[in-house]
Order: structure tokens, then C-alpha cells, then sequence
């Protein structure tokens, strides 16, 4: 009875296997069905090779995690202490915004003192004014680094300020002093130069007081933030906003005339040692001439500080003498300091 029984289970069991051959459409020795049933096996046998960590603390802390909007990044894995010290930018990032200043300071006062000894070449066919302009390039370069340079020391303490932590360590104090040391002997050697409102006679007069402003606000700045230091390591607090605020300010009203007056020898500006109120008399006084019908195209500028440029155009009269109406306009010019003045004369 026990071999029917199992005889009559194996043919059962054989009988099922061969109809789900035929349904499926595969034989019994059907290499696919075999293929994949060996290759399914292998993954399940295989034991896996990626190292697994004993540490219970790295299991429990992920490599990134992100907490609070910010990714958190374990500290030693791939930057290390040195390395940003090297390249200064998480304890010496005040350093190497000092190192930048200064090596764009020196850039401009060396493009100054060049521009001392090029504006002494004559006029040739390419620049028939001459090079004397390359001084007053100069000194506007030099006054809007300065303004630059305010906006900064204003947004340092704004951070200062927003952060409430200082940007100007201790260390930077050594830099402060030998930059002031330095500075105090520039201002000393251009001290005829140091007037806020100077009057300018010559082109060298704008392009030596805008070096010498230049060290004076490189001054307030070091002596700002030795103020600052000082302050701080006594306990004040806000000591940092409220000195490079000051300096700030300072180095702004300091710089402001002379950018102004750059400016407006760069966009030809009319001359302010000469009132628009005598322009209009000297234009007053030649239209009244009989032989004079129009005045157009007045134009007056200053090619540099004590010179001054003019042009304008006639229309007189046919048949009337010129001289004597050229004579005129050129002596009234003459009175006001206009000595270079080019006069067109068309006949109506």
C-alpha cells in the first residue's frame, strides 16, 4: 500500500509538473528556464562585499544630514584645519581681504606715479592734446577706489553688526600698525597736498592730492581698526560697527571733491572758476554787435586744471569785416581765461 500511495503521488505531482510545462511553454530541459533559475539563485547565494562599520556612533550618525535648512558635514573627513588656514578662508578671511586691499592700493598708486612721467611726452598725430589727461585719469581712479573702499568699510560693519562677531582679529593688529606707520609717511611727504578743497592750478596739483588722500583714508582706516581692537578687548560692544562706520563716513566726505572734480574734467564740464553768469554776459555782449545775427554752438571746457578750451560759431552779415569782430570776441574771451578759443564765422 505505502508504494502505491507513493507512486500514485509521484505521477500526480509529475502530471502537474508537465501541464505547467505546456502552459507555460517551457520543457523540462529548457535551457532559459534553467538559465534563470541559476542565475536567480546565484544572487540569493552570493554574499555581499561592502564592508559594514563595528562603530555604533557612525551607524547612528549619517554621513550628511541636514538639520535646520543647512547640510551638517563631519568635520575632519575631507577638509582639514590646515587646509583652510592655508587658503584663509574660514579664520583668515580679514587677512586676505587686507592682502587684496592693499595690493590694489599699491596697483593704483604705482599707475600715478606713472602717470606723473608719461603726461610729460609731447602731443604727436594720435593725441593732439597731448598726454596731460593721463593725470587726471589717475586721480579719478584713485577717487573712486576710495569710494569703493568706503561702500566696503560700511558693509564690513553692517556683517559686523548682523553677525555680532568681528571679521578683524586680534592677529590683523600687526598689519594695522605697520600699514599706519607707512601711511603717516606718505601723508607726510605730500602734505601740501592734504587740503580737502584744494584749489587746482595743474594737472599734477589733482593727481598729488588724490595720492595723498589715498594714504590718508589707508590711515583712518588702520587707525579705525586698531581703535576697534582696543575697544573690543575692553568690552565694549558694537565697538568694531561703531569705528569702521566712522571711518567709513570719513573716508566718503574726505574723497568726494575730488571725484567730483575729476568727474567733471573727464565729462567737460564748464569750468568752476568761471561763473555761468559771465558766459551769458560775454554771449550778451556779442550778439549785441550789429554785424553779429546768431551765436551758436558755445562751448567751453577744461582740457585739464588751468586750461580751458572754448569754441563757438558766428553768423554775421555778408559783406562785413571780419577782423574786427574776431578781434572783439577774442578779447572778451580773454578776460575770463579762456585763451584757446576757436571762433566759425558763416556768412548769412
Amino acid at each position: 500500500m505505502d508504494r502505491i500511495g507513493s507512486f500514485n503521488h509521484h505521477t500526480a505531482s509529475n502530471g502537474f509538473q508537465n501541464s505547467c510545462n505546456r502552459d507555460t511553454e517551457f520543457g523540462a530541459n529548457d535551457r532559459r528556464f534553467a538559465f534563470s533559475r541559476q542565475a536567480s539563485s546565484k544572487q540569493w547565494q552570493e554574499p555581499s562585499h561592502t564592508p559594514i562599520s563595528t562603530n555604533s556612533d557612525e551607524l547612528a550618525k549619517p554621513l550628511l544630514s541636514r538639520s535646520m535648512s543647512s547640510i551638517n558635514i563631519p568635520p575632519g573627513r575631507y577638509f582639514s584645519s590646515e587646509s583652510n588656514n592655508f587658503f584663509g578662508v574660514k579664520d583668515n578671511s580679514g587677512l586676505v581681504s587686507d592682502a587684496f586691499h592693499l595690493t590694489f592700493g599699491c596697483g593704483l598708486l604705482t599707475f600715478s606715479l606713472f602717470s606723473i612721467a608719461a603726461s610729460r611726452s609731447k602731443p604727436d598725430h594720435v593725441y593732439t592734446y597731448g598726454y596731460k589727461r593721463l593725470e587726471v585719469l589717475a586721480a579719478f581712479t584713485n577717487a573712486l577706489f576710495l569710494l569703493f573702499l568706503s561702500f566696503s568699510l560700511a558693509v564690513e560693519a553692517l556683517h559686523a553688526y548682523i553677525q555680532d562677531e568681528s571679521e578683524h582679529k586680534h592677529y590683523l593688529i600687526v598689519s594695522a600698525v605697520t600699514n599706519l606707520m607707512v601711511n603717516l609717511i606718505g601723508v607726510w611727504f605730500f602734505r601740501n597736498y592734504a587740503r580737502i578743497n584744494l584749489v587746482y592750478r595743474k594737472a599734477e596739483d589733482m593727481n598729488y592730492h588724490s595720492i595723498c588722500l589715498h594714504v590718508l583714508a589707508d590711515s583712518i582706516r588702520s587707525a579705525g581698526l586698531i581703535l576697534a581692537s582696543w575697544f573690543l578687548s575692553l568690552g565694549v560692544q558694537n565697538a568694531e560697527v561703531l569705528c569702521l562706520g566712522l571711518v567709513s563716513v570719513a573716508v566718503f566726505m574726505i574723497v568726494i571733491p575730488l571725484f567730483r572734480a575729476t568727474g567733471g574734467v573727464l565729462l567737460q564740464m564748464v569750468p568752476p572758476s568761471i561763473p555761468t553768469s559771465a558766459l551769458s554776459k560775454c554771449l550778451r555782449q556779442i550778439t549785441s554787435l550789429e554785424d553779429v545775427l546768431e551765436v551758436t554752438q558755445a562751448r567751453f571746457w577744461e582740457l585739464v586744471p588751468g586750461q580751458v578750451v572754448g569754441s563757438l560759431s558766428l553768423t554775421i552779415k555778408k559783406g562785413t569785416d571780419n577782423r574786427q569782430t574776431l578781434e572783439f570776441v577774442h578779447g572778451v574771451y580773454h578776460e575770463l581765461g579762456i585763451l584757446e578759443l576757436t571762433v566759425q564765422i558763416e556768412d548769412a
